[in-house]
């Protein structure tokens, strides 16, 4: 049984990532809860745990990606597609939403990462990989502050917004990114 689990479905700046993720009969489950019920330190211990022992994929939909096809469908299609790497027989997707076309039964668990094993190692694999991706984004365009708030709706971010414009890791289809993208901004070439 996979677990298949996001991160980054709300922010307005940086990628999504998907993880699904298929423990090894017997894994150690202690210590594994849902990620955001982890310090960081315990969520990078926990991901090296996964990493080593479980059969997983992670996929990075890229901002272009959910602006084009809109958050919802891009995060059903990365499920599905996370799902036919891992070969998994059977699923459990955190959520209420059906991954489009999946490749295996899917049963849709709200708050699945709190609840199975599988879901929280694929909720620890996804917000682990997000938000190294976006401490690295925090050094290409510093005054967001991406490196604490990971691109959310957070005052540093959104007085970044309004100093500095949008970034080309922005939504465009996120208000309040898509309207301000009609202002003159003074900062990068999105």
């Amino acid at each position: 049984m996979a677990g298949v689990d996001e991160a980054g479905r709300g922010p307005l700046a940086g990628p999504l990532v998907v993880a699904a993720c298929l423990l090894p009969q017997g894994f150690d489950c202690g210590g594994l809860d849902d990620s955001k019920k982890l310090t960081p330190a315990q969520r990078e211990e926990m991901f090296d745990r996964v990493t080593r022992l479980a059969r997983y994929h992670i996929e990075v939909v890229s901002v272009e990606d959910i602006d084009r096809k809109n958050i919802l469908r891009a995060t059903l299609e990365a499920m599905a597609w996370c799902l036919s790497q891992v070969g998994a027989a059977r699923a459990r997707v955190d959520g209420n939403q059906h991954p489009v076309d999946p490749p295996c039964p899917c049963e849709l668990v709200v708050q699945g990462d709190g609840k199975f094993a599988c879901i929280a190692a694929a909720s620890v694999l996804a917000k682990v990989t997000r938000d190294r991706l976006m401490v690295e984004a925090a050094t290409a365009y510093p005054g967001y502050g991406f490196e604490t708030n990971m691109g959310y709706h957070a005052p540093e971010h959104i007085r970044g917004l309004e100093l500095y414009g949008p970034t080309p890791i922005h939504r465009k289809s996120f208000d309040p990114v898509r309207s301000m993208l009609a202002q003159p901004c003074l900062g990068f070439d999105v």
